[in-house]
């Protein structure tokens, strides 16, 4: 579509630019929407049959997330957490001692009559990963115990509300509980907003403030002073120490405690939470939470919540308009596509793409049968890596690698070519070619 733009005799040639900004801006938010292009691109869609807010995931959104979903446990492993599996159903009794069935009932879906009981799909894996620790008897020298998982959990969305990735009933959430003593508080939060800081830049996206979530007037909070001045001067003192940026927001704390918030803005301005850190002094009460200290006596543990990428839905769907559906090589639904020239190289071609495979690189083989090569190509505009075959390549067992950038680099033997892709891949980088890399 051409839009013409006729300049009215009084209009101002400044006028006229903020007309032609607001159209690109309008433009460019159409072309990088989540919704259309997931859909375009074939990495989700939803169903009226299913629900509303129930999306589902296509292969390639499969690939998506799953690559994120691994990049995050290895992350946690490496920074010692340990990671469980839970219910995301629970007793109404479960949520009533963690304070959600008061606090946050609204959002919740309805009690199931189940066997003379009520249960509840979980709106939150927190009083999940608090049974977990007190399981069993804690000792100091356990602290700082790092509690993560992968975990489903559910909200009751109303339907206006509800809109592709960013506001789902279903949502799978990387969430994690660090259950310390008050002196290990700082260091646990600072450790979380580096993770933050590391996986952003992994991801190839920018924070676009730090917020400092305080509770706000007439909202439903815990009520208990003290804790609410303890835990926001902690974040406080982290925040300062840190040197981020950060603005004091009242109204958008958990009910429990207050948190940090890294906020994210996509290209139509409009702004959302992506990941989070929160001290909570109210649930390790709740639920009785006692570690033995180095005196022998019971002592209460701290919990801090920190979320390094959210929901996996959101997290996606500000991957999508970030990169446009051109993601970084780790993250990409393919990663690497191999174009013979012509049918005689289709053997290597093939054997290449397994010898991928082989490596863990998603691959795929467009043959001839797809087009011309240059139509091949302009197909495969959005892989990090087009490995091209022609006669010569196919004797030497060499490709020709052409970067999505549009570089197109010397035929390297095939085996080097993989080895420098697969490296990058592995460091979780977002440039898509280094040459000093070694073989």
């Amino acid at each position: 579509m051409t839009t013409v733009l006729v300049r009215s005799p009084g209009a101002s040639a400044p006028g006229l630019r903020r007309v032609v900004t607001r159209l690109i801006v309008r433009e460019e938010t159409t072309m990088h929407d989540h919704r259309k292009l997931g859909r375009e691109l074939e990495l989700f869609d939803t169903d009226p049959l299913i629900g509303a807010g129930l999306p589902y995931w296509l292969p390639d959104g499969a690939a998506v997330r799953h690559a994120l979903e691994e990049y995050i446990r290895t992350a946690e492993r490496r920074a010692g957490y340990r990671h469980v599996y839970s219910p995301v159903l629970g007793k109404r009794e479960l949520y009533e001692i963690s304070g959600h069935w008061s606090h946050y009932s609204d959002d919740m879906f309805p009690p199931m009559e189940l066997g003379g009981e009520q249960v509840v799909l979980r709106p939150s894996l927190c009083p999940h990963h608090a049974v977990i620790y007190r399981s069993r008897s804690r000792s100091y020298r356990e602290l700082p115990l790092r509690m993560a998982e992968l975990g489903g959990m559910y909200r009751s969305e109303q339907s206006g509300v509800l809109g592709g990735l960013t506001r789902v009933r279903a949502i799978q959430l990387n969430d994690a509980h660090i259950f310390c003593t008050l002196d290990q508080v700082a260091d646990e939060t600072r450790s979380a907003l580096e993770m933050i800081r590391s996986a952003y830049a992994a991801l190839g996206i920018s924070p676009s403030r730090y917020r400092l979530s305080l509770p706000g007037p007439g909202g439903k909070y815990v009520a208990a002073p003290e804790m609410w001045q303890r835990s926001t001067a902690l974040l406080t003192r982290v925040l300062d120490d840190s040197g981020l940026p950060y603005e004091a927001v009242e109204g958008e704390a958990a009910f429990y405690g207050p948190k940090i918030d890294v906020q994210v803005t996509d290209g139509a301005g409009r702004e959302s939470t992506l990941s989070t850190v929160q001290i909570d002094f109210h649930q390790p009460e709740q639920f009785d939470l006692c570690y033995v200290g180095a005196d022998g006596a019971k002592h209460r543990p701290v919990m801090v919540h920190r979320s390094i990428i959210g929901s996996v839905e959101r997290a996606v769907a500000h991957l999508i308009e970030q990169h446009g559906g051109a993601f970084p090589a780790w993250l990409a639904p393919t990663q690497l596509v191999v174009l013979p020239v012509s049918e005689a190289e289709l053997p290597q071609a093939a054997a290449l793409v397994q010898r991928c495979l082989d490596q863990g690189l998603r691959a795929e083989l467009a043959g001839p049968e797809r087009g011309t090569l240059g139509a091949r190509i302009r197909l495969a505009r959005l892989v990090p890596y087009q490995a091209v075959i022609g006669a010569k390549e196919a004797v030497d067992d060499h490709v020709a690698v052409r970067l999505r950038d549009g570089r197109r680099l010397p035929a390297l033997p095939a085996a080097e070519a993989l080895t420098r892709i697969s490296a990058l891949v592995g460091a979780h980088r977002t440039d898509l070619w280094d040459d000093d890399t070694r073989v």
